[in-house]
Formats: structure tokens, C-alpha cells, sequence
């Protein structure tokens, strides 16, 4: 089943392996930084969970997603955020499409998704994450996709507007505009109007797939403090600049960003998960004998951050993942950026007091 389904093999063990591949999933039995074996994988799913159902679509927007984070896609200038590249989001689509299955096994047919709306489910999953790649002429002006960390949903759904009419999907783009901020934190997710109770279920599933696959990650703690620290100080988060003079430090290194990881872990990722989204991580579970290799990767996490945190061996976090990006000259890139914009920092700095929060 390469992973996806119920059947005996490597999609039955929902145990974390430990001897798994950095750029594999959590059941170490597809490579999420190919679009080729992710695509496969999501197509046998969807074949079984909607038999006899159109899938050509799915085929295109996997091309078109390839195309736009490696630089090939017309106009545009492919992927240069580090912690964001095509492996997290591959991640999430097929932690997505996981969901989708183990949903439509759960509920009474008339709740059911359907194969059209489930697809759209896909290709929202694809470009969620598109509002960081730059565009040739309209984002000249900016050096790295990373300066539009605070509002890249925004960006995202704006080209979900413009993407989904060439794939034959325009009835779908009111819809796919709004459940894309259910990745992210532009939008209070309760003041999410849709007609179709059904669209708010692809939305609770959006989400939930984008924070569990990444947390899920085997290398998630190397690249929150080497990779989406860098992130947060180009776009602003880590340091704001508050007034003249004065900046606001929410993140003093990627270390200190690994220090309140637990905090972010206890009161944000599980308000999101368990009220936000309505428990919907749990149809994971139909697939994998009830168990849920997602969150067992999660908390397998957060228990070596807290042993780090409370040892002080943070030696212990040596792994050093691939990137996969679509700018040669990225990481370098945006190494300099961070270096030259850290060295900026001169006026008084104070400690941010509003409650974390880790827009990813």
C-alpha cells in the first residue's frame, strides 16, 4: 500500500521507526520530498477511498506545484524559504490526504466529502504555502519569500484565485480562498463563514494536516532552530520593530525559539488541534489500527526538546536534513539576510509579553 491505506504492510505500522529517512513520513514508507512518489501515493488512496472517480486533476496540480517551487512555473522565481520548502509542504499533502480517507471511512455517506470537494482539499494542501514564492515583477523589490512570513495565507489564496480557473475549478475558488487560512493565523478561524458545512470539515482537515506533518517532521527541532528562526527574523517575527528606536524581541535565537516550543505546544497546537479543528487528527487513526503515527512523532519530539531543555545537551540536536528549494544560492542567501539584518538591531531592545505565537 506504500503507506497510505489499511492493508497489511507498511501502511498498517503506525509505530515511528526509528530508523527512519529524514525526507520520509512518519511511517518511514514514502518519500515526501518527491512530488513524483507523494503524488503516487495520494493517487492509490484516492482511488480506493472514490472509486471510479476523475483524477486527472490531481495529476496537474502536482506538475503545476513542481513547476512553481523549482522555478519553472511562468512568471515566478521557485522556493528560497529554508524551513518552508517542497518537503513540508509534499509532508502535508499527503498527511492531508490521510485525513481525507480516514474522514470518509468515519462518517454517514450524506457527511462524506465527496471526490470534487476532496480534491480541492489537494490542491488548496499544494499551494498553501505558494505565498511565499516571489513573483518576477510584482515582488522585485523584495530579496527572500521569507518577508512575507505575516501574511502569506493572504498571498496564497490570492493565487488559489488565479491558479484554480486553469485546472477547471473556478466554481471552487471562493472556497479554496477561505479554508487556506485555516493554515495559517491572518484570520480569526472562527469568524470563517462558508454555506456548506462540509467546506469548514476541509478546512479543520487543512489545517490539522499543515501542524501535524511539520512537528511530525524527524528533523522538526534542526529546523525550527536553524531554518524557521532565519524565517522569522527576515519577516519579522522574531524581532518587531515596535517604534523608533525600539524593538521587540520575541525570539532572541533559534535556540530561545526551541526554548518556547513546549509553551507553543501546550497552548497553541492543541487549542488549534483539539477545539480549533475539532479533533479532526483522529481520522488519521481508521487507517493505522487506531493508533496515530503523527502524534506519537509529535510527542516523541517535544519529550527529547524537553530532555535537551532541561539538560542543557543541546548537542544532541545534530541532524542536518537536505533542503529542498528552487533557488541554487538560497541558503546562503538567506543566511546573509538574517546576518544583516540582526546587525541592524541597535535602539533598546524589550521582551514581547502578548502571548506566543508561531505563525508557520
Amino acid at each position: 500500500m506504500s503507506g497510505v491505506g489499511r492493508q497489511s504492510g507498511p501502511g498498517k505500522t503506525a509505530a515511528v521507526s526509528q530508523d527512519r529517512r529524514n525526507d520520509y513520513d512518519v511511517t518511514n514508507t514514502v518519500q515526501v520530498s518527491s512530488p513524483a512518489a507523494v503524488r503516487n501515493a495520494v493517487h492509490e488512496l484516492f482511488s480506493e477511498t472514490f472509486p471510479g472517480a476523475a483524477l486527472d486533476k490531481l495529476w496537474l496540480a502536482f506538475y503545476d506545484f513542481e513547476r512553481l517551487f523549482t522555478g519553472r512555473f511562468p512568471g515566478y522565481l521557485g522556493c528560497d524559504t529554508t524551513y518552508h520548502d517542497m518537503q513540508h509542504t509534499l509532508d502535508m499533502t499527503l498527511a492531508l490526504a490521510r485525513l481525507v480517507a480516514g474522514y470518509e471511512q468515519s462518517v454517514e455517506p450524506r457527511e462524506r466529502l465527496g471526490a470534487e470537494r476532496a480534491m480541492l482539499a489537494v490542491v488548496t494542501s499544494l499551494f498553501h504555502d505558494s505565498g511565499y514564492i516571489r513573483h518576477e515583477e510584482r515582488d522585485a523589490d523584495y530579496a527572500n519569500g521569507a518577508e512575507f512570513t505575516m501574511y502569506h495565507v493572504s498571498r496564497s489564496a490570492d493565487f488559489l484565485r488565479r491558479y484554480l480557473p486553469t485546472l477547471g475549478m473556478s466554481q471552487d475558488v471562493g472556497v479554496a480562498s477561505m479554508i487556506v487560512h485555516f493554515t495559517g493565523y491572518e484570520l480569526d478561524l472562527d469568524n470563517i463563514e462558508l454555506d456548506d458545512p462540509r467546506d469548514v470539515i476541509c478546512g479543520h482537515l487543512i489545517g490539522t494536516a499543515d501542524m501535524i506533518a511539520q512537528m511530525a517532521d524527524r528533523c522538526y527541532l534542526e529546523k525550527c532552530r536553524d531554518r524557521l528562526y532565519n524565517e522569522f527574523v527576515v519577516g519579522g517575527v522574531a524581532i518587531e520593530n515596535a517604534k523608533p528606536g525600539e524593538y521587540m524581541v520575541r525570539y532572541r535565537s533559534g535556540q530561545d525559539l526551541l526554548q518556547k516550543t513546549p509553551l507553543f505546544y501546550q497552548q497553541v497546537m492543541r487549542e488549534r488541534l483539539n477545539r480549533k479543528f475539532n479533533h479532526a487528527y483522529r481520522y488519521i487513526e481508521v487507517l493505522y489500527d487506531g493508533k496515530n503515527p503523527y502524534i506519537e512523532a509529535i510527542a516523541g519530539n517535544i519529550r527529547h526538546l524537553v530532555k535537551i531543555i532541561e539538560t542543557g545537551n543541546w548537542s544532541l540536536l545534530r541532524r542536518n536534513p537536505p533542503y529542498f528549494l528552487g533557488i541554487g544560492n538560497a541558503v546562503k542567501e538567506i543566511d546573509q539576510l538574517v546576518s544583516k539584518q540582526l546587525a541592524s538591531f541597535t535602539g533598546d531592545a524589550i521582551d514581547a509579553d502578548e502571548p506566543l505565537l508561531m505563525p508557520v
